[in-house]
């Protein structure tokens, strides 16, 4: 995996694109995308608040503005930003405001991130496409805004499934997201999954 920036993103490796994306616990979504080929990079943080250098503690009050997030490095030779898209709105609730399972607060809201004018356009068609087709049963309401800000998550946080597998959140809450990746996405599962 290749190492990502702190406050904003100039490091991109060639031939490489980055997306950051809140879907609630950023443990579940971190996980998720470690098993989702094309994806080289992800670091888990904070992102779209109004403090600088926010801590676990600070978001979790609901004050900073901030949404837990990851921030990932992906290969678009690799894999569509629609298919990202599409493992993304499937693997969390984009209907509930504020909301992942009993996740509450302004930091588990559903938020795309964008970075630059073309994953704005996608994420908005798509997200037109999914409400248009009825996909859920009540309207995605998914921050779709520009990308201002990353600050990473404590290591504690970083790699947090991998390192605590049998712990009854991982096992309650993250492994059924998995199962659904294999199942749902296996053409896009990384083969040693």
């Amino acid at each position: 995996m290749i190492s990502l920036p702190k406050t904003k993103v100039d490091n991109i490796p060639d031939g490489h694109e980055v997306i950051t994306l809140g879907a609630g616990c950023f443990w579940c979504t971190e996980a998720v995308f470690q098993k989702i080929k094309g994806i080289n990079g992800i670091m888990p943080g904070y992102s779209g608040g109004h403090i600088a250098e926010p801590t676990y503690h600070d978001v979790t009050t609901g004050t900073t503005g901030h949404a837990e997030v990851i921030q990932l490095f992906y290969n678009p030779k690799e894999i569509a930003f629609q298919d990202i898209l599409e493992v993304f709105w499937a693997t969390h609730d984009p209907t509930t405001l504020n909301k992942q399972g009993a996740d509450i607060g302004p930091q588990y809201r559903s938020a795309i991130f964008y970075h630059n004018e073309e994953q704005r356009i996608i994420a908005e068609d798509f997200k037109q496409l999914v409400d248009k087709a009825q996909v859920y049963d009540s309207p995605i309401v998914t921050e779709i805004t520009p990308f201002q800000n990353f600050y990473p998550a404590e290591n504690m946080h970083v790699n947090y499934f991998n390192e605590h597998e049998n712990q009854p959140y991982c096992q309650f809450v993250i492994r059924p997201k998995l199962d659904k990746v294999k199942r749902a996405f296996d053409n896009l599962a990384k083969e040693d999954n």
